[in-house]
């Protein structure tokens, strides 16, 4: 059994395009994957204004050319044109919401309020929107606990993990896979980020070789 930890945030673009290789992984019998958020984008009260959404376009331009992942007009309209809000707090408490209740839906979750950002425009920093989602998706209790302030403690405590994992290693930014043995008392290595835009059938060999 291989261990991998993926550390994100649910804002960054970059996770977005890395969402294909991470389904793989998660899929694989061999291995066993949690998501850690960061909290990069946790940053209350920022929205987007001309100039971020100009850098957005840029990268998810490189994303979508690496990835083939959609970047749809009703994002770019409603999401970049719309002085939205651009802070991954609500999410980070909506994806622990579901972490307590059915842990193992996590990254289902996670797909939903990527495509309801970047395929269906939908402002995924409202917490409103975000139940609304987990309901369509039948966890109407992770839908039911988003803005308790218990959920916001575990999802703090969930943040500092992932930084803590983060910092041990040296790392920078998301999207990181960080990969470990199980059953072995040694630091995870990262794996090489360019790795989980590349060929993806070749994926899982090359993180089998890794241990």
């Amino acid at each position: 059994m291989v261990n991998l930890t993926y550390l994100f945030d649910p804002l960054c673009g970059w996770c977005y395009g890395a969402a294909p290789a991470i389904r793989l992984l998660a899929a694989q019998a061999d291995f066993h994957l949690r998501a850690l958020p960061t909290g990069l984008f946790c940053q209350p009260g920022r929205t987007i204004d001309a100039d971020f959404a100009a850098h957005a376009r840029r990268n998810d331009q490189q994303i979508a050319a690496l990835t083939g992942q959609v970047f749809s007009d009703a994002y770019r309209e409603n999401v970049l044109g719309s002085n939205t809000g651009f802070d991954s707090t609500p999410m980070v408490d909506a994806l622990t919401a579901v972490a307590l209740h059915r842990p193992e839906r996590e990254l289902s979750a996670l797909a939903a309020f990527q495509t309801a950002r970047y395929v269906d425009g939908r402002d995924v920093t409202d917490a409103d929107v975000l139940a609304d989602i987990l309901q369509a998706l039948d966890l109407h209790e992770a839908a039911a606990i988003i803005t308790r302030p218990a959920t916001r403690v575990a999802a703090q405590t969930r943040i500092s993990e992932g930084r803590a994992c983060a910092q041990s290693l040296g790392l920078q930014g998301v999207p990181q896979l960080l990969v470990q043995p199980a059953g072995q008392h040694i630091l995870p290595q990262a794996l090489p980020g360019k790795l989980l835009f590349g060929d993806l059938a070749q994926l899982p060999a090359q993180i089998r070789q890794l241990v």
